[in-house]
């Protein structure tokens, strides 16, 4: 099928037993590894299940999230990516927000405040104190995580490196996790890769060595 680029991508194939929230969280949380996310549309209507969208602000991020994520297995199901057929007014139109200019207004603040966050160095938006490094080890500490974090979301984000094995979260506390390499210059390379990375537009994650 050729379809010519776009801003927008449309996936299918999702496992569509995820929650709507928790699916468009995890979305969000893999695509915005290559630029910056406008929107998600995911709908659990017969008609869009195991459905989504993801419009990105720049061509070239959409492009290569579309070949880097081909066959990801998202939720143990590989996701199927093209660009959407028209671009994202029609998914507008969908959600009923096309034509409400309020709406847009919000939506393009928001847009430029999450621009405006991203460009700040991640200390300037941290939850938490900053926390001292650690001689090498293959096993990473993580902290000032969101309250939303999830295994598969910090598992989406690693395993893309070499030498990924787990991740280990602390049962009652949201905010700090562990992940595990084979090595600890895997590691290192994950750890530089995903410093200051922002699970939400709030948190950026600092990652050191776990303490041997």
């Amino acid at each position: 099928m050729d379809i010519r680029p776009n801003h927008t991508i449309y996936i299918n194939n999702i496992n569509d037993k995820i929650k709507k929230e928790e699916l468009k969280r995890s979305l969000y949380a893999l695509f915005s590894q290559f630029g910056q996310v406008i929107d998600i549309v995911a709908m659990k209507t017969m008609k869009m299940r195991g459905q989504a969208f993801v419009i990105f602000k720049e061509l070239a991020a959409a492009t290569n999230a579309l070949r880097q994520l081909q066959g990801f297995p998202f939720y143990n199901k590989p996701m199927r990516i093209q660009y959407a057929k028209t671009d994202s007014e029609v998914i507008a139109k969908v959600k009923g927000s096309y034509g409400d200019k309020e709406k847009k207004k919000k939506e393009k603040k928001k847009a430029q405040e999450l621009a405006a966050n991203a460009t700040k160095k991640p200390a300037a938006v941290s939850c938490g104190p900053s926390v001292p490094d650690n001689p090498p080890n293959y096993i990473l500490f993580l902290n000032n995580l969101p309250e939303e974090t999830n295994e598969m979301m910090l598992s989406m984000l690693f395993n893309q490196f070499p030498g990924f094995k787990e991740v280990r979260l602390v049962p009652g506390k949201h905010d700090i996790a562990f992940v595990e390499f084979e090595s600890d210059t895997q590691a290192g390379v994950a750890k530089d890769a995903l410093q200051g990375f922002r699970i939400t537009a709030t948190c950026a994650m600092k990652i050191t060595y776990a303490k041997k």
